[in-house]
């Protein structure tokens, strides 16, 4: 079997991060390229394990740079694209919406038209050796908007996002649709729940707990600490990801969620029950929440029905919460002790 090249994006964040050793263990028959800028989010840290793995390699640059980008494809005749590099926490997104703009719409145009450009010669009409070449786009459930305490997201739900963030990853979605339609580009897209897990960034609400509740600093819990999210461990979304890229209907959205739906309150909860077990102090790390002033735009609930994913292609999320976050803390634990 001959060696195919592959361009993953933004993956020395989280998710991509997780990725990527997965997927080098699983197919010794790909070479990964990765292209990040390396923003705050990302950290090569996060990638040790694969430098010096032969079939890995990683270029420093911005999905925006056109020239860049149609260098790579040129240069190492990439024949698919998991798309995973955007900007993505809506604090920051309120704050400074235009990098979300630039980032996630004008740098998913760029990967787009430049793989639509290399892969074919005509609308619907690939080159000889591309034809199987897929762009895959990892989205998110924020691009649905907010959910009543009842109903779950499918892949029919309306589009109605809420903040900046979630209106540049529906942007970029629409886009990759339009390419599906107009130019026959081999596309899938998949919507995630909240990801959680290893090599998450500090900003984020479960690292945020556990570094705070460490660090005997005050936990911030938004609002009344209501908000509802369906909460999906990371390796679980790998493999979703994994089985949509190579065997996903073409021209098709599916949504992964870990049917784990947790308030903010019962997240830091389980949390704090989890370190005062092994990590104890005088006192339940419980006494360190504390409320703050709500997000601007902050939606009430999202869950996902990921059926479509299990009925079609029987995946099926190996973590539920419970032994997902006991991971997770015994992760960040072994992080904050090397600090």
């Amino acid at each position: 079997m001959t060696d195919k090249n592959i361009l993953l994006t933004g993956c020395a964040g989280f998710i991509g991060s997780n990725f990527v050793p997965y997927f080098l263990g699983k197919y010794p028959n790909y070479n990964i390229i990765n292209l990040d800028l390396l923003t705050y989010a990302g950290d090569l840290e996060n990638l040790k394990e694969c430098e010096n793995d032969p079939k890995y390699k990683f270029i420093k640059g911005d999905i925006c740079n056109r020239e860049l980008v149609e260098f790579i494809f040129t240069e190492y005749d990439i024949q698919g694209v998991i798309h995973f590099a955007a900007e993505s926490h809506v604090d920051n997104s309120i704050k400074n919406p235009g990098v979300f703009i630039e980032t996630n719409v004008n740098g998913t145009f760029t990967l787009l038209d430049v793989a639509y450009k290399y892969w074919m010669d005509a609308p619907f009409k690939f080159k000889e050796n591309y034809t199987g070449c897929r762009f895959h786009h990892i989205s998110t459930d924020e691009v649905y908007g907010t959910l009543n305490e009842t109903d779950l997201f499918t892949e029919e739900t309306p589009y109605a996002p809420n903040s900046p963030y979630s209106a540049s990853k529906a942007s970029s979605d629409m886009i990759v649709r339009s390419y599906q339609e107009t130019y026959g580009m081999n596309t899938v897209i998949t919507n995630c729940s909240n990801n959680y897990g290893p090599k998450q960034h500090d900003e984020k609400l479960i690292p945020t707990i556990i570094r705070k509740a460490l660090a005997g600093e005050s936990i911030p819990i938004y609002g009344d600490g209501k908000n509802i999210r369906d909460w999906l461990y990371v390796l679980d979304h790998c493999k979703g990801i994994d089985l949509l890229y190579h065997t996903g209907k073409e021209a098709n959205v599916y949504n992964i969620g870990g049917r784990n739906e947790r308030t903010n309150l019962q997240i830091v909860a389980a949390i704090c029950r989890i370190l005062d077990e092994k990590v104890p102090k005088d006192g339940s790390y419980k006494e360190l929440i504390t409320f703050v002033e709500d997000r601007a735009g902050h939606d009430r609930r999202y869950a996902i029905d990921a059926s479509k994913l299990e009925n079609e292609l029987g995946w099926k999320a190996d973590e539920n919460f419970d032994s997902g976050i006991v991971k997770t803390i015994d992760w960040y634990l072994e992080k904050y002790a090397r600090r």
